[in-house]
């Protein structure tokens, strides 16, 4: 199916990896209006022809696509639900795309609210931090209707690589929660193992060469272990977020009669490394655990 011509892309909170994402909007050539808490955040977007409005209800009356990118459940509650909420003053046939990380059971809800004003909700959550943004090589993983996964997906091929209908809504969230369940016990792992190469006096660096190519390869190692031993601990992602997201994921799993020790074990240690002013550094500011 074909995007229609009078596209109107709205985009809500250009941070880390809403900037970049929404720039790859622009450059495909599609109008894009935009709202940030912050607009600085937003200025190098306005700069290159985005459109700034003043609240998630201006994007609403402009936009018959929005795309949401912001921090924590409850901000995506109130852009969607609040006041001034695009569902809250959306039009007809309008689709909503919510790339945040939240909770399946807000999902739903996102879902059956626009259904109500007969508008159309996905949940595309992303992984591949602030290096998948900027390339355009995002994991996006949606639930929600097929039919309109179909109809958006022309736009979802713009921000990333691989893109998988996970089926009905909140579907795409909880796959998120498998990314994260994943990724927590794995930074322990990579972060064990630069310590451990540095306290054996090998070159972190070359050490690397040799594992990150065989069997304990993985996204973090290849991507986020040159950071650490580099002493960069600029977010790609958030520690803060991290928390959020495991928070989440250790909740329904326990609604689900699961036992997760490797994502508690994780969630508690980085919840440790906040309590110490880290939680606005990247994940893999982890490493700083055992430099404590």
């Amino acid at each position: 199916m074909h995007l229609r011509e009078d596209t109107v892309i709205g985009f809500i909170g250009t941070g880390v990896m809403g900037n970049s994402m929404a720039g790859h909007l622009l450059h495909a050539g599609y109008p894009v209006v935009i709202y940030s808490r912050t607009r600085t955040k937003a200025e190098d977007l306005i700069a290159k022809g985005a459109v700034w409005t003043n609240s998630p209800k201006e994007i609403a009356e402009k936009a018959n696509v929005i795309i949401t990118m912001v921090g924590y459940p409850a901000d995506v509650e109130e852009v969607y639900l609040g006041e001034n909420g695009v569902i809250t003053n959306g039009r007809k046939n309008t689709y909503v795309i919510d790339m945040t990380t939240s909770t399946p059971t807000l999902a739903k809800k996102i879902h059956e609210e626009a259904r109500k004003k007969e508008m159309f909700a996905l949940d595309a959550p992303v992984s591949g931090g602030d290096i998948g943004a900027r390339e355009a090589k995002l994991s996006i993983m949606v639930g929600g209707d097929e039919a309109s996964f179909k109809e958006m997906a022309p736009i979802l091929g713009l921000l990333g690589t691989n893109i998988v209908y996970q089926g009905k809504a909140g579907s795409g969230q909880h796959t998120k929660m498998c990314n994260q369940i994943a990724i927590a016990s794995n930074m322990i792992g990579v972060c064990e193992a630069i310590i451990y190469a540095e306290k054996a006096g090998l070159n972190a660096e070359t050490v690397l060469k040799s594992i990150s190519l065989g069997a304990a390869g993985s996204w973090s190692l290849s991507n986020l272990a040159p950071r650490m031993i580099n002493d960069n601990f600029e977010p790609g992602f958030y520690i803060k977020h991290f928390i959020k997201d495991m928070n989440i994921a250790l909740q329904e799993a326990k609604d689900m009669g699961m036992e997760t020790p490797g994502l508690a074990l994780a969630q508690k240690m980085y919840a440790d490394l906040a309590d110490t002013g880290e939680e606005n550094s990247g994940t893999q500011a982890l490493y700083k655990y055992w430099k404590k």
